[in-house]
């Protein structure tokens, strides 16, 4: 099924704040509040809407250092693959993970306590890790621009 301008609306309102009631949502769209709640309920169902969740203030819950790391690896097997891609899952320091083009295999992205707690995770598990050959990271310094909504 196609997405309608109206739709459109509805995921770019949720996407700057999914605590809109069907009430709210309605008001801001110009329908009925059920019009509104079976739009909603539809795009979770058809999986336009993948999950809810509040975005946490790094700072406030201490982790100070955030941090992006290109990781480059040792022999290109699929057991090395599966064994990294099973290392991002289980840290919880490893917020984010993606398989690149160009001279990285990986990118993370890394939230860390302090520097000291960013050279454990570097020096400790990452680069002992057989399946790694390089590890390089640049930490953050300012967010400019935090995460956006996609471009509906």
């Amino acid at each position: 099924m196609s997405l309608d301008p109206v739709d459109l609306k509805l995921l770019a309102a949720l996407q700057r704040d999914s605590t809109q009631t069907a009430q709210e949502l309605g008001e801001r769209l110009h329908m009925s509040t059920s019009q509104a709640g079976r739009r909603r309920q539809r795009l979770e169902a058809e999986g336009y809407i993948a999950g809810y969740r509040a975005y946490l203030s790094p700072e406030k819950v201490g982790l100070t250092v955030q941090a992006f790391m290109q990781i480059v690896m040792a022999t290109h097997t699929e057991k090395n693959a599966r064994d990294f891609v099973r290392l991002t899952r289980t840290r919880a320091e490893i917020v984010g993970a993606w398989t690149l083009t160009g001279e990285a295999d990986y990118l993370l992205r890394v939230y860390c306590t302090d520097l000291a707690a960013l050279n454990l995770l570097v020096q400790q598990v990452l680069l002992p890790h057989p399946a790694v050959s390089r590890v390089q990271s640049q930490i953050v310094m300012e967010r400019v621009k935090p995460d956006a909504p996609l471009p509906v």
